[in-house]
C-alpha cells in the first residue's frame, strides 16, 4: 500500500505538470525537495500532510545547520509553499502552514577585488604607455593619473571623474573629496599619484597653450560630454582595454573593483576599520565591514592551500 503522503506528492506533481506546465527539471526538483522534507518529518513522527509551521521552520533550520546556502533554502521553501497551497486548495488542509515562514536572508555577496600583484601589473602597464611620446600621450597620461588617484584614495568613480581642475593647484599630500550627501572628506595621496597628476597637468596645460581655442574647463578631466567631464562609462571601458594589454582578465576589473582593492589592501596591512570607513566615505561602518569578510575568505583559502596539515588531509580524502 502506498504511503498517503507519497500519493499527495504525486498528485501535486501531476497538477504542476498539467495545469502549470512545469518543466521536467522543475518537477524533479520539487519531488527531491519534498522527499527530503518527508524524510525529516518522518524522523520526528510527523506526517507530511499534517506538518505545522513550527515543524517546517525546524526543517529550514536543519538545512542551515547542514550547510545549505540561503539560495538552496529559499528553493526548498518555494517547493513547500506550492505543495501546501495545493493541499489547502484541494481541501486536504484547512490552513497553509508556510504562510508565516520567512524566506532565508541571502548572504551579502562579497565584492570582487584584485591582488596587489594584479594592481601593480595594471599600474605598470599604464605607466609604460604614459611614457610613450607618440600621439595620444595626453590620454595615456590621463589614464595613469586616474588609476593612481583611484588606487591611492579609493574614491568612487563618480567622485574621481568629476574632480575640479583646481586640484592641480594643490601642493599638499592631501585631497579634499566631495562625496555623497555633499559631504567632504580628506584623503592622502601617494607619491606616485602626485607625480602622475603633475605630469598630466603639465601636458594638459601645454595642449591648451598650443590650441587655437583653448578649453577653459573647471574639470580636472575635461571631455566633450553633457557634464563637461570624462564619463565614467568611458573610463570603465578604457580601463578594461588597459587590463587586456596588461594580460589581465577584463571582466574582473572595473573602477569599483579598484576601490575594493584599495580598501582590502589597507585592511590586509593593518589599517583600522574606522580609518578605512572615513577614507571610503561610508556613513555606516557595516558597509565597510564587508571587506573584513573578503580578508577572512582569502585567509581561509591561504591556510587550506599552504598549511601542511591541510595538505595531509587532502591526501587522505
Amino acid at each position: 500500500m502506498k504511503d498517503l503522503s507519497r500519493v499527495h506528492v504525486e498528485a501535486f506533481l501531476e497538477m504542476m505538470s498539467a495545469e502549470r506546465g512545469a518543466a521536467v527539471n522543475t518537477l524533479q526538483s520539487y519531488e527531491h525537495d519534498l522527499d527530503d522534507l518527508h524524510a525529516f518529518l518522518n524522523g520526528k513522527s510527523v506526517r507530511l500532510t499534517e506538518a505545522a509551521s513550527g515543524d517546517l521552520a525546524a526543517y529550514l533550520s536543519s538545512l542551515s545547520k547542514r550547510g545549505f546556502k540561503s539560495s538552496s533554502q529559499a528553493r526548498r521553501l518555494a517547493a513547500m509553499r506550492q505543495f501546501y497551497k495545493f493541499l489547502y486548495a484541494e481541501g486536504l488542509r484547512v490552513d497553509d502552514p508556510t504562510g508565516v515562514l520567512d524566506a532565508p536572508k541571502k548572504a551579502r555577496a562579497l565584492p570582487k577585488t584584485m591582488g596587489v600583484e594584479e594592481v601593480t601589473r595594471l599600474l605598470t602597464q599604464a605607466e609604460t604607455e604614459a611614457n610613450n611620446l607618440a600621439d595620444g600621450q595626453l590620454q595615456r597620461q590621463r589614464m595613469l593619473a586616474l588609476l593612481e588617484l583611484l588606487y591611492a584614495t579609493g574614491m568612487r568613480v563618480s567622485e574621481l571623474v568629476s574632480l575640479p581642475a583646481r586640484v592641480l593647484d594643490q601642493e599638499g599630500r592631501f585631497l579634499i573629496i566631495r562625496g555623497k550627501g555633499n559631504k567632504e572628506r580628506l584623503v592622502p595621496l601617494s607619491q606616485s599619484a602626485i607625480a602622475a597628476l603633475k605630469a598630466y597637468g603639465r601636458s594638459l596645460a601645454e595642449k591648451n597653450a598650443e590650441a587655437k581655442d583653448p578649453i577653459d574647463s573647471p574639470w580636472l578631466f575635461p571631455a566633450a560630454s553633457k557634464e563637461g567631464y570624462l564619463p565614467r562609462q568611458v573610463f570603465a571601458r578604457e580601463l578594461k582595454n588597459l587590463a587586456i594589454r596588461a594580460g589581465l582578465t577584463p571582466s574582473m576589473i572595473s573602477p569599483h573593483v579598484m576601490r575594493h582593492a584599495f580598501a582590502s589592501h589597507l585592511l590586509a596591512n593593518g589599517a583600522d576599520l574606522r580609518v578605512v570607513q572615513e577614507l571610503l566615505g561610508h556613513s555606516d561602518i557595516s558597509t565597510t565591514q564587508i571587506y573584513t569578510h573578503v580578508l577572512e575568505e582569502r585567509l581561509q583559502q591561504l591556510v587550506q592551500t599552504h598549511h601542511p596539515l591541510a595538505k595531509q588531509a587532502k591526501k587522505h580524502e
